[in-house]
This record gives C-alpha cells, structure tokens and sequence, in this order.
C-alpha cells in the first residue's frame, strides 16, 4: 500500500447488510486518521468486513484499514489512561 497523507479528507463506504438493523451510511470526514478510527471503532463487525475508505482516489479494503489502525504511528490513538492507586 502506498503512503498516504492521514490529514487529507476520507470518505467511508460500509458494506451493505440488511441483517444489520441500525444501518450505518456512507460518511465524509475531514481527516483519514478519523475515518480508520470510526471504522474500528465505531462500525459493527458485519459492516466493516465490506467496508473500504477512499483517501486520495485510493482504496482502502477492511484488511488495509486494520493494519493502519494496529499500526504504532497511527495519529488518532489515545495514550492509555493510567490507573490511580
């Protein structure tokens, strides 16, 4: 996969299933860090396996968007919280 800028804006396309009953539509964002994040986090699983995200005219498929999430440079993670004693 060719680098990409994850500033630039995305536009995420979940797959279609119709067991889903809470239906989530196509969404527009203003950064790709924060389309990859809605996609992991927020999607339900049914959705995000035929799901893709479009960043620059590139494609990204469920697989593509895992691996940019899991990823240790990945901007849009939040540093684990620390728990008081």
């Amino acid at each position: 996969m060719s680098k990409f800028d994850m500033s630039a804006p995305a536009e995420l396309f979940p797959s279609r299933n119709r067991k889903i009953a809470n239906k989530v539509k196509y969404r527009r964002f203003d950064h790709a860090s924060e389309a990859i994040r809605f996609a992991i986090e927020e999607l339900p699983e049914a959705l995000l396996l035929g799901a893709y995200i479009e960043i620059n005219e590139e494609r990204l498929g469920h697989k593509d968007i895992r691996a940019l999430y899991d990823a240790a440079n990945f901007p849009a993670k939040e540093p684990a919280k620390e728990l008081a004693n």
